[in-house]
């Protein structure tokens, strides 16, 4: 573990302040929940709370039958890194942090579709060949929890209209599947 040099007290509540260095840098926002482990050792950890990650098994079995019928990578991702790719080296991606760029585009909230014409191609994780194409949001309870991610293909290939919805509904599915 990385030590900081940064000291908090806990108040009367049982409430500390993580430090917003910290926060900027682990990509901790207002709102997000945090898991709480202890180990053997008596250390207190605080790790980002994925919905998504949850549904890892899931997940990986979605990206690989929507990348076998629409013949595009897909990619899985939370928040913060890809839990999920079929049709792209895997190692490339899975459990990468994904890039500010991606991020912004799960931000909005909205579906993303890669104009033809665009000269800034969003990368899913820094050093990617290929870039997102489309990208759904995956919304439970109203909350954003990540995004199913169809990449190019070799060649700079895209998704057509078909290809693309189907990725929209494993989205959907993907956001059902958190609300149980």
């Amino acid at each position: 573990m990385k030590a900081t040099g940064i000291v908090r007290r806990i108040d009367d509540l049982g409430r500390v302040v993580i430090p917003k260095e910290i926060r900027r840098t682990m990509r901790i926002r207002e709102g997000e929940s945090l898991e709480i482990y202890t180990d053997a050792g008596g250390e207190v950890i605080f790790k980002k709370y994925s919905p998504i990650g949850e549904l890892a098994p899931c997940s990986a079995q979605y990206a690989e039958i929507l990348a076998k019928n629409t013949g595009f990578p897909v990619l899985i991702c939370d928040r913060d890194h890809v839990v999920a790719v079929s049709g792209a080296p895997r190692r490339e991606y899975i459990d990468r942090r994904i890039t500010v760029e991606l991020e912004a585009c799960i931000d909005e909230r909205a579906p993303y579709i890669a104009p033809p014409e665009d000269e800034r191609r969003v990368l899913p994780v820094e050093g990617a060949e290929l870039a997102a194409t489309c990208l759904f949001p995956i919304i439970s309870a109203g909350d954003l929890n990540g995004a199913v991610v169809m990449l190019e293909k070799e060649g700079g290939e895209r998704p057509a209209d078909m290809q693309r919805k189907l990725a929209e509904v494993a989205a959907g599915f993907l956001g059902s599947q958190i609300e149980q």
